[in-house]
């Protein structure tokens, strides 16, 4: 008789330390050399800027935590400060890889093409002299060096932009020795600077950094000085925002002055040039009330992110992914209008693979038709130039009802929906913010017109946001349906968001506060019970986020009770597969490509009466319970055929695919002689134009 297996005693991965290995997935992407060089430059800026994130958002929080004496360890067991130390020791590993990769990997294969990127040292006397017109004529007017002492005290830093910590030696022009100065590098100049073609060869390009020509000249900032050492350095600062929903009687007001503040939060991380001194280390430390494991040094500029400039005005298509045309649905190749085709058949629509057009022809086509009565709208992430805002603002100048609540605390979106905000209301849209505490994640729309037979509600239920960038860089579902219960639901949700009331009897959809979380346990059940009266349980799940433990706990009884189970989780997942006696039926696996998978997926096999969901949500305690969300069902046949193939395809796929670990690691797979599979690249195929 085997001995009895004894689970993990930690059941869970931590959150933080499985967003650190997506993180480091992604800049395996970097690494990839089947992948166009300029595009895993593009991989390798993405890593710094979600490490970035990483720091201004939930290291922030953890520092805070400890700050007001917390100390409970979570679900994982790991207390903050321990979480803290785990934290930074991957952390450095990380952005040492980014460096080593970038100098050693990268910019030489981008010299191999003719990219290059000039040291100082490189510089010829024609290109330095350019340079020192450039510096004069475009640098020098919005320099500010400020020298310190105690009537200049240290200037505020701006989170996450350029500056310099310069050491002194001499008098200034009062005859008062200085030590120290700090430059800024203001935000309205380039980082990357292209030299004119006459100063490079034939069919090469060549760039210099502004950290480098500031550094190069620096001295004539302090005429009169000698400058003993100029070192670039960077700090990255708390960027959580928080509004009272008990104090706050204007969240737009409220929200404001918090970006304002926000730029000067309070400091997490200091990266500084790697040949900075230590005393110089210890005093900016000192000043940003930083201690040394908040400390670091870098072989290279202190922001990798700038370079993502390059990979698009480079003008080197060949470097780049081959370019592609999304594709339409038959049925939407038709001179038929949106509602002729949605009237007789729903359609589901696969995004980046096929055009995010035919969403903003439901909006554009429902501004214009003299039979549409409102339009509502959900919007979270709307981007910088928006076609759906647009089409908005005409439908409310041409007299529609017009309703949209817009989710104002999209974290780093929040000033462009209050731009979004005031140009709606100013056309007279009825404008509703989502409710502190519960944001509005939600993708809806819902177009009311009326028709020979009646008023005919038509929707539109999303996976991702309405952002014409992110529809091309992010895989997601919508779906447009003229089914009268479908719409109903919808229409009592938007009736709960403006109104503040439980939209309830609900037939189709599932929503977050409510419903979602219950009913996907009682899903979970159900399949638990098909099991033990003999017969198979099957879940597949793709999602991008796995960490409610509650969720995880139904989860594990389900793998206990025989039920199979197959998870696609791109980002965070706290779930330990494969663990002997705990989750041996579960597997995880993350895809990580070209596209951001960002498709949220549920199946149940339900005996064979199956049932497929597309949602908003991952499982996620904040979707479950601090968002409003939705989950709606996919009932045609064809459709689900659809679903599945496309499940099918990435559980298969063995070229993007990377296979969680019950330690918390992941390894990827390799297709190591068998036929080659890569989910992404047999969707584009096929569904593109």
């Amino acid at each position: 008789m085997d001995a009895p297996v004894t689970p993990p005693a930690e059941k869970y991965i931590n959150r933080e330390l499985s967003l650190l290995e997506f993180n480091r997935r992604v800049l395996e992407q970097a690494r990839d050399e089947s992948i166009p060089v300029l595009e895993r430059l593009r991989f390798l800026c993405i890593s710094c800027t979600n490490l970035d994130e990483f720091f201004e958002v939930r290291v922030a929080a953890m520092k805070q935590r400890l700050e007001i004496g917390a100390r409970s360890a979570g679900p994982d067991k790991l207390s903050p400060q321990s979480l803290l130390d785990e934290i930074r020791l991957r952390s450095l590993v990380l952005v040492r890889h980014q460096y080593e990769l970038l100098n050693k990997d990268i910019l030489p294969a981008l010299a191999e093409e003719q990219i290059h990127f000039l040291h100082r040292a490189d510089w010829t006397a024609t290109q330095k002299n350019w340079l020192s017109h450039y510096y004069q004529d475009e640098i020098v007017p919005v320099l500010t060096p400020l020298t310190i002492d105690p009537s200049r005290p240290f200037p505020r830093i701006l989170n996450k932009s350029l500056n310099f910590v310069v050491r002194l030696d001499g008098k200034d022009a009062f005859g008062r020795r200085r030590k120290r100065a700090i430059v800024q590098a203001p935000r309205s100049l380039p980082r990357i600077i292209r030299l004119p073609d006459k100063l490079s060869e034939a069919g090469r390009d060549k760039y210099v950094f502004l950290s480098s020509v500031i550094h190069a000249h620096v001295a004539d900032l302090f005429p009169g000085m000698s400058i003993d050492g100029c070192y670039q350095f960077r700090v990255t600062r708390n960027s959580n925002l928080y509004v009272d929903d008990e104090e706050v009687d204007d969240l737009v007001r409220a929200l404001e002055g918090q970006l304002e503040a926000s730029r000067y939060g309070a400091a997490v991380r200091l990266e500084i040039s790697e040949e900075c001194p230590r005393d110089l280390c210890d005093f900016l430390l000192d000043h940003f009330n930083l201690g040394q494991a908040d400390l670091f040094t870098v072989d290279g500029p202190v922001n990798l992110n700038r370079l993502s400039t390059v990979c698009d005005k480079a003008g080197r298509p060949d470097l780049l992914y081959p370019p592609f045309t999304a594709g339409l649905p038959a049925v939407l190749k038709t001179d038929k209008s949106i509602f002729s085709v949605v009237r007789k058949r729903n359609v589901l629509l696969q995004h980046p693979y096929q055009s995010f057009s035919p969403v903003v022809d439901f909006i554009s086509a429902a501004a214009a038709d003299p039979k549409v009565l409102a339009i509502k709208q959900t919007l979270y992430r709307a981007g910088s130039d928006s076609p759906i805002v647009d089409q908005l603002v005409n439908a409310a100048r041409a007299g529609k009802e017009v309703t949209v609540v817009i989710e104002l605390m999209a974290r780093f979106d929040e000033a462009e929906n209050i731009f979004y905000a005031n140009r709606l209301q100013e056309a007279g849209a009825h404008v509703v913010y989502g409710l502190v505490g519960y944001k509005t994640h939600s993708k809806m729309s819902m177009v009311v017109r009326r028709e020979q037979r009646g008023i005919r509600r038509y929707v539109h239920l999303g996976t991702g946001n309405y952002h014409p960038g992110t529809t091309r860089l992010y895989t997601d579902y919508g779906y447009l349906s003229s089914n009268r219960k479908l719409g109903e639901d919808v229409h009592k949700i938007f009736m709960q968001l403006t109104s503040l009331t439980e939209a309830t009897d609900l037939e189709k959809i599932l929503t977050a506060p409510f419903t979602i979380f219950d009913s996907l346990v009682a899903k979970i059940d159900r399949e638990i019970e098909h099991v033990k009266a003999g017969n198979k349980g099957r879940i597949i799940a793709k999602i991008n986020s796995l960490t409610e433990p509650k969720i995880i706990d139904k989860l594990y009884e389900a793998s206990s009770a025989g039920v199979r189970i197959d998870l696609i989780v791109r980002g965070i997942c706290s779930l330990r597969p494969g663990i002997p006696g705990l989750s041996d039926n579960i597997h995880v696996r993350s895809i990580v490509g070209r596209f951001l998978e960002h498709s949220r997926v549920y199946y149940f096999r339900n005996n064979g009466r199956e049932e497929y969901y597309c949602s908003s949500a991952d499982w996620m305690d904040r979707n479950f319970f601090r968002r409003n969300e939705t989950c709606f069902p996919i009932r045609q046949k064809p459709l689900k055929q659809r679903l599945m193939k496309d499940l099918t395809l990435f559980l298969t796929d063995n070229c993007q695919a990377w296979i969680l670990h019950g330690d918390g690691t992941y390894e990827k797979l390799q297709p190591a002689g068998a036929k080659p599979v890569s989910a992404q690249q047999i969707l584009l195929n096929t569904l593109s134009a």
